[in-house]
């Protein structure tokens, strides 16, 4: 890495963010391009993608998504942190490589009774039945009970039996991402080398979230820092540093907008990958008098939101047919009048699509 750059201004580290997140201006990119640029798209609720593209694209239709999903140019599928993400075919192998052995040391840590050999062998038992096509879940699980495991062995068969999820199950339209398939069956698989793939891993945070610390790219990963620390030290990286003199790693010459550049209101939906995780902290996403009415112990999600100047301003729902905006507090008129013309635009997203 390249010797400490630089201090950025937590205004300069928001835009940062925000560019490569593209919530500075619609992108002409189609949504292959679009979920390798961000990082891939959290999809605990499919339609939350949809929104998402919507809110970082130009002239994206809800067909867009759904055609890259049938035909299997974005993938769906447990990736980073076990957890259900949208990203490209050509990086589903490597970014499954990188994280491989971590998630099956977090399984494996946990008190559930289970072995390695256990959860290999249940593995053996849906590979069979996936063999003759995708199925739901509920008849993978039941195909287990009837092997003589336990229901929560699935859990873990899913990280030593690589399974993509299959639509239209996972789309706007059958939004529950409940059909399994093989992934050697739907995604082309060249061979992954683990050190590249533990590469791209990073240069995919650092293009979608980044300037960041290495303990947010651990966090997005689901690595130790030690980990992350040696992956970051074979990198081409540039380093910087947050106004508390924290340091921060980068890809060299990637987008770094004045801290004053304007940011338009953007909607984002559940689980938007740009709330979670360490960079929304650093780039001061949401405010810290808002975060428990945005991340609440007691919400089971996270809920919809809207930024305003970068910033978290207040949440939305879909109502009787319209998209329904609840600022925080009392917007000034010309941010009222911004939020209420993009209320406008979702709601005809919603609406046709």
């Amino acid at each position: 890495m390249t010797p400490v750059g630089s201090t950025l201004s937590w205004a300069e580290l928001n835009r940062a963010v925000l560019a490569r997140q593209l919530l500075l201006e619609r992108a002409p990119l189609d949504p292959v391009a679009a979920v390798e640029a961000v990082g891939g798209l959290q999809t605990q609720y499919a339609p939350s993608a949809y929104v998402g593209l919507w809110s970082r694209l130009a002239g994206f239709r809800r067909a867009d998504l759904t055609s890259a999903l049938r035909d299997g140019r974005v993938v769906q599928a447990w990736v980073m942190r076990c957890t259900i993400h949208m990203v490209s075919a050509a990086d589903y192998w490597p970014l499954t490589e990188a994280v491989r052995a971590q998630r099956r040391q977090w399984f494996l840590r946990a008190p559930r009774g289970l072995t390695e050999a256990d959860v290999a062998a249940a593995a053996e038992v849906v590979a069979a039945q996936l063999a003759e096509g995708p199925r739901k879940q509920a008849e993978i699980v039941a195909g287990l009970v009837a092997a003589g495991f336990e229901k929560a062995v699935f859990q873990g068969v899913q990280l030593w039996l690589d399974l993509v999820r299959v639509p239209p199950a996972g789309t706007w339209e059958l939004p529950r991402a409940h059909v399994y398939g093989l992934a050697a069956e739907h995604v082309p698989a060249p061979a992954a080398d683990r050190a590249a793939a533990e590469e791209l891993l990073v240069r995919r945070y650092l293009g979608g979230f980044g300037p960041a610390a290495p303990s947010d790219v651990a966090r997005y990963a689901g690595w130790s820092v030690t980990e992350t620390r040696a992956v970051l030290a074979r990198m081409d990286l540039q380093e910087e540093r947050d106004p508390d003199g924290a340091a921060l790693v980068d890809l060299p010459g990637a987008p770094r907008p004045d801290g004053d550049t304007p940011a338009p209101v953007r909607f984002l939906s559940n689980f938007d990958a740009l709330l979670l995780l360490g960079h929304a902290k650093r780039a001061r996403i949401v405010p810290e008098e808002h975060r428990q009415k945005v991340f609440a112990v007691t919400m089971p999600q996270s809920i919809p939101t809207f930024l305003v100047d970068g910033h978290v301003a207040g949440t939305w729902r879909y109502l009787e047919g319209r998209v329904v905006p609840t600022p925080f507090a009392p917007l000034g008129r010309a941010a009222q009048r911004e939020v209420e013309a993009e209320a406008e635009r979702l709601t005809a997203f919603h609406r046709d699509g």
